[in-house]
């Protein structure tokens, strides 16, 4: 039986996979977790975990592997460097490192092998309990202005289930993606479909649409019984993909699979591209350095 809207917890808790090893940024990696790249003067990683507190996900547990250390130091106070910058006078820095310090209530447990997503996010087990909860992949940043996730709440909330978040990409990336294949849900807003199945990096003529899996889920909790019966998938992975898949041809509570398509500001910080892309317009936006960075940026243009 399906429980009604008004008995369904609303999602409290973030989820955010960090384990990676971040292969593609190497030697940039070699010793420093690919969370912690700056864009601009903030790591990524702060702009994901900022995003999860926005949309009221206070309770963050970041799913860790080894030479991590550098993400718990940074979501930490450092009275060492505070006291440096109080004796210079400098409280405007200190207002800086306290942003990240103030966050949320932040926790982390250990992913000991890189088996894929659908077990990162199992390990997470314990902590988010019997209650839906959000799942941020740390490579992707939306823009503060989106309100993606909270969106994506209120669909898991009303509708049930488990909600990812889609966006249309063009044909020749369909296979660096899961894809899915959806329908309209009557009464609801053209930006919110059913999802009827999930393809995990389909060649591009098996793609059943051009909507891609982008990293935000809001999931039910049923997903980690399913999680723990999945049989790895491709790549030798147990795949989240797989394990939406079976939710997504399930019914009852917990079952089911929704989507909300994104056509907003998303960037891509696991792709170096995408990376650049994301340090040069959040660098344009700087309240600091934008003015500056637009100049130089114009003049350079032009003499390619």
């Amino acid at each position: 039986m399906t429980a009604p809207v008004s008995a369904r917890p609303r999602t409290r808790k973030a989820v955010i996979p960090a384990a990676g090893l971040g292969t593609r940024f190497l030697p940039a990696t070699k010793a420093m977790p690919k969370e912690m790249l700056p864009v601009v003067d903030r790591p990524a990683i702060e702009y994901v975990v900022s995003e999860a507190v926005r949309a009221g996900l206070g309770d963050v547990l970041m799913v860790t592997g080894r030479n991590k250390r550098a993400l718990e130091d940074h979501f930490d106070r450092h009275p060492v460097l505070e006291a440096t910058l109080s004796r210079k006078g400098d409280q405007r820095r200190i207002d800086l490192i306290r942003e990240s310090d103030l966050v949320g209530d932040i926790h982390y447990v250990r992913q000991g092998e890189a088996l894929g997503l659908g077990h990162a996010v199992s390990c997470a087990r314990r902590h988010v309990g019997d209650e839906p909860f959000a799942v941020l992949l740390g490579d992707d940043i939306i823009g503060a202005d989106e309100h993606l996730l909270e969106r994506m709440i209120d669909v898991q909330q009303r509708l049930g289930g488990s909600v990812v978040a889609l966006m249309e990409v063009p044909e020749e990336s369909v296979s660096s993606y899961g894809v899915a294949a959806v329908e309209p849900v009557e009464g609801e807003a053209a930006g919110v479909m059913r999802v009827t199945g999930l393809v995990e990096k389909p060649a591009r003529e098996d793609a059943p649409s051009r909507l891609a899996v982008i990293g935000r889920y809001v999931l039910a909790p049923q997903v980690f019984e399913v999680l723990e019966n999945t049989a790895p998938g491709r790549g030798g992975e147990i795949q989240l993909t797989d394990a939406l898949q079976t939710l997504a041809q399930g019914e009852g509570e917990g079952h089911g699979v929704h989507a909300v398509v994104f056509d907003g500001r998303r960037y891509d910080t696991g792709d170096k591209l995408g990376y650049l892309q994301a340090v040069v317009e959040f660098g344009v936006a700087h309240p600091e350095l934008g003015g500056q960075l637009r100049d130089w940026l114009k003049d350079f243009a032009a003499d390619l």
